[in-house]
């Protein structure tokens, strides 16, 4: 804006929305946030257009009107289908003639050349001041629309998701202030069971996700709060100073592995490690999709985490990798159909961080260590009184606390099984034994080790605490190294 008028433009793709790893709730959450945006943007005396077409038409159309001098953006590391798009924008764009700028808005650099270092430069950039905005400069009006469509007008699939986070920059400041001054204090010790985490856990993942908050504020709050308990000698303080390194360690982690796509884009769609290529069907075996996907696997706390992320579009980092160790190990499923369901349950979707999680809970990435999670005794760990099962599998009511992990123990079983509630899907214990026999296969065979180690040069972090295969840890594993889907940021 300090070189001249500016037309805010926001671009609906009907083709990016129709992707398999897109939903109605992210774009619900997406035209909230645009509607805040027109909003905020009017203010300051700039129109908010928004077009709805391929993306190389309506740049095309806007330079034609305005003669254009040159094209703004944000970097992303979205999906393959935004990557392909980015690479035509470049092309127009030369063409033109025109420049195009693209700001980062995370700690992910563009063609990295070594994680040497990477995490200094996240600090670095992290640092740099926020930049306010300046008053508007509009140039003419020429009737572009503004009209934001709803889900139905993109011809989106009916997507009911009734406790989902609602978009915008206002509830994104009101939810990371309530996080560092209310809800954050038993952040490292409730954000692993879902009885505690929905309320514990920040809930920013899905404002970091499409923008309405930038990790750089949330990053430099996060330190104003951690300076300010350094001199509060409250009876809780200690708990919070621990939350909260916990909280800005996952900072870090959520750019660390956004920078693992940036790298490998074709982490989306293969193997990290090739040896694992062909040890999954490539084709899901649809009764276990089902029965996964729709909460049905006869397995309680599976069954509530998948219905629970259903309702509310988030589920804390756990129980993510709960479900999709669950779908890879005991279901055998390929991770790419699983991948693509949790995608569109998610409304914190980034791919980023998406692939690069779901192929290290699957056992595919060759370096991490493989955890096989029993579904049970997680049950038992994180909600020992299944009051978080049957909040969302009603089904299990009657069935005593003892055995509503289990109910196949229950003496009232028969009249339960196969007919409220299904049997169990699988023989958990054989499935795991099996999936991990098959995992150990590869992982001895020959040059599996030496690609292994190529992958931690390109990929690994350069900080000790991260556990690899074949790495030792210099430190001992805290809450902060366990890494999940998602973070819980």
């Amino acid at each position: 804006m300090a070189r001249g008028p500016v037309v805010p433009l926001f671009i609906v793709e009907p083709e990016l929305w129709h992707q398999p790893d897109l939903a109605a709730r992210h774009w619900d959450f997406v035209a909230e946030s645009l509607a805040e945006l027109r909003e905020a943007l009017g203010a300051l005396g700039l129109p908010l257009v928004v077009m709805i077409d391929d993306v190389v038409k309506v740049l095309a159309e806007i330079h034609a009107r305005y003669d254009v001098d040159a094209l703004w953006s944000h970097e992303e590391t979205g999906n393959g289908w935004t990557y392909q798009r980015d690479r035509r924008v470049a092309a127009w764009a030369r063409a033109e003639g025109l420049p195009w700028y693209e700001l980062r808005q995370t700690g992910v650099i563009r063609r990295l050349k070594s994680r040497n270092g990477w995490a200094q430069a996240w600090d670095r950039d992290m640092g740099q001041p926020i930049i306010e905005p300046p008053s508007g400069r509009a140039p003419p009006t020429t009737g572009l629309p503004s009209y934001i469509p709803n889900a139905r007008n993109l011809n989106l699939a009916p997507d009911h998701c009734p406790q989902r986070q609602r978009g915008g920059r206002e509830t994104a400041f009101d939810t990371l202030h309530a996080f560092l001054t209310e809800r954050g204090r038993d952040y490292r010790s409730q954000m692993s069971s879902p009885v505690t985490a929905f309320d514990a856990c920040s809930r920013l993942s899905p404002h970091l996700a499409w923008g309405t908050l930038s990790m750089r504020e949330v990053a430099q709050t996060t330190w104003a709060r951690q300076r300010a308990l350094k001199h509060e000698h409250a009876p809780d303080t200690a708990r919070w100073r621990g939350s909260l390194s916990s909280f800005s360690a996952r900072q870090h982690w959520h750019c660390h592995f956004m920078q693992k796509l940036e790298d490998e884009p074709r982490l989306e769609f293969e193997n990290l490690h090739r040896a694992y290529n062909g040890l999954r069907p490539e084709i899901a075996d649809t009764v276990r999709l089902r029965a996964w996907s729709s909460g049905e696997t006869g397995f309680p706390f599976i069954d509530a985490c998948v219905r629970a992320l259903d309702q509310h579009g988030w589920i804390n980092f756990r129980m993510r990798a709960m479900l999709m160790s669950f779908a890879s190990y005991q279901l055998w499923l390929p991770w790419r159909d699983t991948g693509l369901h949790l995608a569109r349950q998610f409304t914190d979707y980034e791919p980023g961080i998406h692939w690069p999680q779901v192929q290290m809970q699957s056992g595919t990435t060759g370096i991490n260590t493989m955890r096989i999670y029993n579904p049970i005794k997680q049950g038992y760990d994180q909600d020992p009184q299944g009051v978080f099962v049957r909040a969302y599998v009603p089904e299990l009511s009657q069935v005593p606390d003892a055995f509503v992990h289990e109910p196949w123990r229950w003496e009232g079983a028969g009249s339960l099984l196969g007919s409220m509630y299904p049997a169990p899907i699988v023989n958990n214990v054989l499935a795991a034994k099996a999936a991990r026999e098959w995992l150990y296969a590869v992982r001895k065979g020959a040059g599996h080790r030496a690609t292994a180690r190529q992958i931690v040069e390109k990929h690994g972090s350069r900080k000790s605490g991260m556990t690899r295969t074949g790495v030792r840890p210099k430190q001992p594993r805290t809450a902060a190294d366990d890494l999940q889907l998602g973070f819980d940021l």
